[in-house]
């Protein structure tokens, strides 16, 4: 269930990434504060890659991921990363133990750590990449008219069954 929810999303993702043209994939947007179409991508799919070395690791720590440019840059390379991601997410379906790491201070050498799980993750991944979707949906629609955005693109699966629900009533 989790695997098919961060699949789909991922799906979407790589819908609207085939949509956007290169310049405004890593142009700055000012209904992203500055930032790029190409940074939110990457930093959504980094938090996955985080969760994928975990498999290895044992550690997730959002903190430490790699800030990697090319993929902010690169639509192909974020199309492949979105790629290995499905992969893991094809051969993993069972839950394992995880350590969260993270430093909720100013000062560095603070880490907290907890115990986890790839799914408690995975959950979080998904709720985390839902709310980049609504930031770029909010940029498509204000700046990217041309892109074509899956109808439940940004918007949480609690959201989308209320929204049923309210319909029917």
């Amino acid at each position: 269930m989790l695997q098919s929810s961060a699949k789909d999303l991922l799906h979407q993702l790589t819908h609207v990434i085939d949509s956007c043209r290169d310049q405004d994939f890593s142009r700055p947007l000012d209904e992203l504060s500055g930032s790029t179409f190409g940074q939110h991508v990457r930093h959504t799919l980094e938090f996955f890659i985080c969760l994928f070395d975990a498999k290895n690791e044992g550690i997730v720590n959002y903190d430490q991921r790699n800030h990697d440019e090319l993929i902010e840059t690169d639509r192909q390379l974020a199309k492949s990363v979105i790629g290995s991601i499905l992969t893991f997410l094809e051969e993993n379906t069972a839950d394992f133990e995880v350590t969260f790491e993270a430093n909720y201070s100013d000062k560095e050498g603070q880490n907290h750590s907890m115990k986890s799980s790839f799914y408690r993750e995975l959950a979080y991944n998904i709720e985390h990449a839902i709310h980049h979707m609504a930031l770029l949906k909010v940029a498509v629609n204000q700046s990217l008219h041309y892109i074509s955005l899956p109808e439940h693109f940004g918007v949480a699966s609690s959201t989308i069954r209320y929204r049923a629900s309210a319909k029917s009533n």
